[in-house]
């Protein structure tokens, strides 16, 4: 059985990785070039949250008036500012105490793969660590995506890592990209008081998506003043003393102080000394991994984004879990393996929005035959008492079985809401599991069981 692993890159995926293989008995040496945590984590999904919540009480401020109060709110950029570096630094610490805790050795400083379980380690000081290990795992992240027409600055133009909070606050912000990072943007940016145009290169926003779930976003932009600019794909980047003007395939131009790039993100695979280890990437960038996230390479793995499967933190601590246990052996017979198509998800505009599993869209695409039941809020007694009915539920099943298939949420607490369907579709449970349970009233979440009926 292995006993020495080193971990590349302390992200979620690595720092799980390495706490786990720890706890179960392995020798473990994790290496980290920026922040234990991870730079995609801690400097990109939690400080969007942050500003997410901060714009969130600003809405529910305004929203209090038609609940017979009378409140104002006025934002603070750098308490903003204070409050993401705390949230930052605190769950940085508890990180590391945890990884020191377990006897986890962490090494500040960029390694290299210089042979199949070889690793050369340059630290900040200067010189070079080099270590034999039984494992190698690669969990180096990813980073946001600049298109050579896209001239960042940091200060006109921003990329996603750049703007938690920005160097001031936008007057008048266009984000280029309407996936989810964009629309998280357009919300947060919107909450927050500026002005916001929205580049939507298709004909809804989030493409992919439930077309319902966009459609019940979009109202809630049209009613906030954001405005979107469908069928267009920006090209270019002009950049004035006084703002920036964002240039469209069709010839639509946007004037704005301030634009952000939310096009996608890309793998951290250069100067891993893949050729070294006998390894490649794929056309994106990542390392090709199977189903138990081992490479080509039987004593290389590769989790997170670097492994090309679902770009969410959650995934990528539950693949570092899989990989410990599969390395320390838990993993000689047969098990259940990650199932990315059960991953739940969530994107935390206003209204929030989620889902798990099968999409409606896509079972009629298949030809599949399903059952599809929806629930507004409108009729939720908790929904009306917060005096936010919007959104709803909806649950895909099989109409043979009755097995829960999978789910859409868009409205208050769906991030919350949608854990129940994935617990449901993860385990195969039924529309009369859901149906059957006796939830509290009132409550949001009885909506999930009258969508089951």
């Amino acid at each position: 059985m292995p006993t020495h692993i080193c971990i590349i890159g302390g992200g979620p995926g690595g720092n799980t990785c390495a706490t786990v293989a720890a706890a179960l008995g392995a020798e473990v040496t994790l290496v980290e070039r920026e922040i234990v945590g991870g730079a995609a984590h801690l400097r990109d999904c939690v400080p969007s949250k942050a500003m997410i919540a901060t714009g969130g009480e600003l809405i529910e401020l305004r929203r209090a008036r038609t609940m017979g109060l009378e409140a104002s709110g006025r934002l603070d950029l750098e308490a903003l500012r204070a409050r993401v570096r705390r949230i930052e630094e605190h769950l940085h610490c508890g990180i590391v105490e945890l990884l020191s805790s377990q006897g986890v050795r962490l090494v500040h400083g960029t390694a290299r793969l210089t042979g199949p379980r070889s690793v050369a380690i340059r630290v900040p000081e200067g010189g070079e660590e080099h270590l034999e290990a039984d494992v190698v795992v690669l969990a180096t992240g990813s980073r946001p995506r600049i298109p050579d027409w896209a001239p960042v600055d940091g200060r006109r133009v921003l990329t996603t890592r750049q703007a938690y909070p920005p160097p001031e606050m936008p007057e008048h912000l266009c984000v280029v990209g309407s996936g989810v990072t964009g629309v998280e943007f357009t919300h947060m940016f919107r909450a927050l008081g500026a002005e916001v145009t929205l580049v939507v290169s298709r004909q809804q926003v989030l493409p992919g998506k439930d077309p319902e779930v966009a459609a019940v976003l979009e109202t809630a932009f049209a009613e906030r003043g954001v405005r979107l600019l469908k069928g267009a794909r920006a090209v270019g980047i002009e950049v004035r003393d006084d703002g920036v003007t964002v240039a469209c395939d069709d010839g639509r131009r946007v004037d704005a102080t301030h634009a952000l790039l939310a096009v996608g993100s890309e793998p951290n695979s250069e100067d891993l000394g893949l050729d070294a280890a006998g390894l490649a990437t794929d056309e994106r960038g990542c390392v090709p991994v199977d189903h138990n996230c081992r490479t080509a390479v039987p004593s290389v793995y590769a989790v997170g984004d670097l492994s090309g499967r679902l770009p969410l933190s959650s995934v990528a601590a539950m693949q570092g879990r899989k990989v410990a246990e599969h390395v320390m052996g838990l993993h000689v017979r047969p098990h259940r393996h990650l199932d990315y198509d059960k991953a739940a998800s969530a994107i935390f505009t206003d209204p929030e929005v989620a889902d798990v599993g099968l999409a409606e869209a896509e079972a009629h695409a298949a030809g599949r035959r399903t059952r599809v039941t929806k629930v507004p809020f409108a009729t939720n007694a908790k929904a009306l008492i917060d005096g936010d009915p919007r959104g709803f539920v909806k649950v895909i099943s099989d109409p043979a079985t009755g097995t829960v298939l999978g789910g859409s949420i868009v409205g208050r607490h769906a991030a919350e809401l949608i854990s129940v369907i994935a617990v449901a579709v993860r385990n195969g449970l039924r529309v009369s599991d859901l149906a059957e349970s006796l939830l509290v009233h009132p409550a949001l979440a009885e909506a999930l069981a009258e969508a089951a009926l």
